[in-house]
């Protein structure tokens, strides 16, 4: 690791679970439920709350009483980057994983993932993660077909396409060479692609798996296409203005990341049939 985390011990075995909630009550139980669940039990989960005006904290404090690997942070509300920066700097895990407050580990998600970091021997891997379902509200059935992108990438190609979903991701943090944070600048806007560029930029590279371990909630406008083209003017911003490519390698990485963002989100649906409800 780098001489700027010398001072700092963190667990060898340890996962540090980072969670940003804001007004997360409608599905925060079911997903630290999911965290109780893991067959892999070296973790600690830190849940902060970006300023809620719902119930989270209550469903938090029922949870601490009966595990005291969870630890609750509030702050006034600052946005995802800052809670998950408050999270990462009180941390203890050698293993950083993230973890949204309505998605859903599969039970095996963390023991699978460890498994395939330890037998992993290159040092520049750091950042690694699964593939996951992409769900309706109620994960009762899928919107889209299972998402997964195997494979090694650096940082030019993560420039192209970010298959990197946070909920499925976990960083090894004795194989960077700097710390890295979320940029609390873009206000939630790319951030976390930010991050992980951030991390390849150091000449690291990310892995993904073929195994389908996460479950993400869909919001309708993710289906159709409509958050894409939403995300078009914030992603000119992390190449032209964050990155400071070129107005012409700007566009270029632009037009690459659009079509692979339509390869992925404009897959045929699933036909949702009776069958599903029996």
């Amino acid at each position: 690791m780098s001489s700027e985390s010398d001072q700092i011990v963190y667990k060898d075995n340890l996962v540090s679970i980072i969670m940003p909630c804001y007004n997360g009550s409608r599905f925060l139980e079911e997903t630290i439920n999911s965290v109780l669940s893991q067959s892999y039990d070296q973790w600690e989960l830190l849940v902060v709350d970006d300023g809620s005006t719902d119930l989270s904290l209550d469903i938090v404090k029922k949870f601490m009483k009966k595990d005291d690997r969870i630890t609750y942070i509030t702050q006034e509300n600052s946005g995802c980057a800052s809670s998950r920066n408050m999270a990462i700097k009180v941390s203890s895990g050698r293993y950083i994983a993230f973890l949204d407050s309505d998605d859903v580990w599969h039970k095996d998600y963390l023991s699978i993932m460890l498994n395939k970091i330890q037998q992993d021997k290159c040092l520049s891997h750091v950042v690694f993660y699964s593939g996951y379902r992409r769900m309706n509200a109620d994960l009762t059935f899928p919107l889209l077909e299972d998402f997964s992108c195997p494979g090694e990438r650096d940082y030019k190609k993560l420039l192209m396409h970010c298959p990197v979903f946070p909920s499925a991701a976990i960083v090894d943090r004795f194989r960077l060479k700097n710390n890295v944070f979320f940029r609390e600048s873009l206000m939630n806007l790319r951030d976390d692609y930010v991050f992980f560029l951030d991390i390849l930029r150091q000449g690291l590279k990310c892995v993904g798996f073929d195994d389908i371990l996460v479950d993400y909630r869909m919001r309708n406008d993710s289906v159709t296409g409509g958050a894409k083209r939403k995300m078009i003017r914030p992603q000119w911003n992390v190449y032209h203005n964050v990155l400071r490519l070129s107005v012409f390698k700007s566009a270029w990485y632009l037009c690459t990341w659009a079509i692979n963002g339509i390869k992925k989100y404009h897959k045929k649906p699933l036909l949702v049939t009776s069958a599903l409800f029996l």
